[in-house]
């Protein structure tokens, strides 16, 4: 699969909460850059560290996709349904790097405001 192939298969799937892990390369790095910046290797450490981010994902919208080689970058908007909580609406900028048709780096960007303490 191309870069693009792969990201919109990404978003897709997540949309449709089908599985999208199988996209992830085992390899893979995760670093969010929203303070405090955190980073994890293998996909292992990236679906334990995310888990509960996308068990809350309720509705996922790509509002824009630029793609550059090996590279993608994604303006999103997900809705989000906590257990216990208000519907959460985050703008996230996410930078992928594309390997042999799997994502092998995520890096993402928001503002963490909205979420809860």
């Amino acid at each position: 699969m191309s870069t693009r192939q792969t990201i919109e298969e990404y978003f897709e799937r997540l949309q449709q909460h089908a599985d999208w892990r199988d996209l992830l390369a085992d390899g893979m790095s995760f670093t969010s850059f929203t303070s405090p910046i955190k980073h994890v290797e293998g996909k292992a450490s990236y679906l334990e560290a995310t888990k509960r981010f996308f068990s809350n994902v309720a509705k996922v919208e790509v509002r824009r996709l630029m793609i550059d080689g090996d590279h993608a970058c994604a303006l999103t908007r997900y809705e989000l349904h906590p257990p216990n909580g208000a519907v959460i609406q985050s703008d996230v900028a996410e930078v992928f790097s594309v390997t042999d048709g799997k994502i092998a780096s995520l890096e993402i960007y928001f503002d963490s405001a909205p979420f809860p303490k």
